[in-house]
């Protein structure tokens, strides 16, 4: 281990409680509540699927939120590294540092504002168009919500332990009630009922790969929209306009990378579990990629699947540009026609 870590893995999930402490609650009761769960598990190392102590979950929680109140206020801490204290959200300077090393450091800000930091350990690395990805095992620092992947500049970061961990909640999800549709037969397709653990593994190993297509949707996307689209984001105050300017993005991010290489490598698994998560917005403002999907499980032809996204690479885009055309011009509300047809 690099020397100086104690104090490094001190400093990062410092500056996550810092983070929690102003963020972790701007969410629904019920989604805060799954998330401690979560993030309790994570903390005492307990196994997926085993369950956390109700009574331990509910004091640690109170103890978190008081340590949250103490915090809220202060500012985040530099990072130790190599003799230098390093800005929090320099993660390629830090990682200059780091990846020697076999470690790994992140940080950037996510959805509505919020910083997310983390530290672990590097597992490997891989060339893709031009990008550097990092792929990071286990974690020794974490705010309460582990995204599992992430662009950062032209790095693209994936956090396995935090995608394993995800993967278990949908499937624990679905578990419940073991309602029919994507996520079903992306389970049957991993072969879950047999065999839950190994499935996951696979899932895992697989479902790596479809996150790396999409940051590399993310990255040519960004190619195309220049900077300003950054700079619109982090200038979002409404949190519809925000989760509108993402769902055209992310859709654009796909119809450029994963789902086009998903049909090419004709990988029905993969391509099930991606529309088991297709949802909210992004479905809302593309049913005629569900719609396809349905016609896909009917005829097992994935030529309309083929034409929608294509379709949809067109369309996203050019949704893309005139979501900053009205931010040019000063207009944080930009209507986007639905994708409900061929255009």
């Amino acid at each position: 281990m690099i020397a100086g870590f104690v104090p490094l893995q001190r400093a990062v999930q410092r500056n996550c409680d810092i983070a929690d402490a102003r963020y972790a609650r701007e969410v629904s009761l019920c989604t805060y509540l799954l998330e401690m769960r979560e993030f309790y598990r994570w903390e005492q190392e307990l196994p997926l699927g085993e369950p956390p102590p109700r009574d331990e979950v509910g004091r640690w929680i109170n103890e978190r939120e008081a340590l949250w109140e103490s915090l809220a206020e202060q500012d985040y801490l530099p990072l130790p590294v190599a003799d230098a204290s390093l800005d929090p959200f320099a993660a390629a300077a830090v990682n200059v540092v780091l990846l020697p090393e076999g470690l790994i450091y992140g940080a950037g800000i996510g959805r509505f504002h919020k910083p997310h930091f983390f530290l672990g350990r590097l597992d490997r690395v891989e060339k893709h168009d031009g990008l550097s990805v990092l792929v990071c095992e286990c974690e020794y620092a974490r705010d309460i919500t582990a995204i599992p992947a992430a662009l950062q500049g032209g790095t693209v970061i994936v956090r396995r332990e935090a995608l394993r961990q995800w993967l278990w909640e949908k499937a624990e999800a679905w578990e419940m009630k073991k309602t029919p549709g994507a996520l079903s037969r992306a389970l049957d397709a991993y072969g879950y009922g047999e065999n839950p653990g190994a499935a996951l593994t696979r899932m895992t190993e697989r479902e790596t790969e479809t996150l790396i297509l999409h940051e590399r949707g993310e990255h040519a996307a960004g190619a195309l929209l220049g900077p300003d689209w950054q700079i619109m984001l982090a200038s979002c105050s409404q949190r519809r306009a925000e989760l509108r300017a993402r769902a055209v993005r992310d859709n654009l991010a796909d119809c450029l990378s994963t789902l086009p290489t998903l049909l090419d490598r004709d990988d029905p698994a993969s391509l099930h579990f991606w529309f088991a998560n297709f949802d909210g917005m992004r479905r809302e403002v593309y049913p005629w990629l569900a719609d396809a999907y349905d016609r896909w499980l009917v005829d097992g032809e994935r030529s309309g699947l083929a034409v929608a996204v294509a379709a949809g690479r067109r369309h996203w885009q050019w949704a893309a540009e005139q979501i900053l055309v009205g931010y040019r011009a000063g207009s944080a509300e930009t209507e986007i026609p639905v994708l409900a047809s061929p255009v």
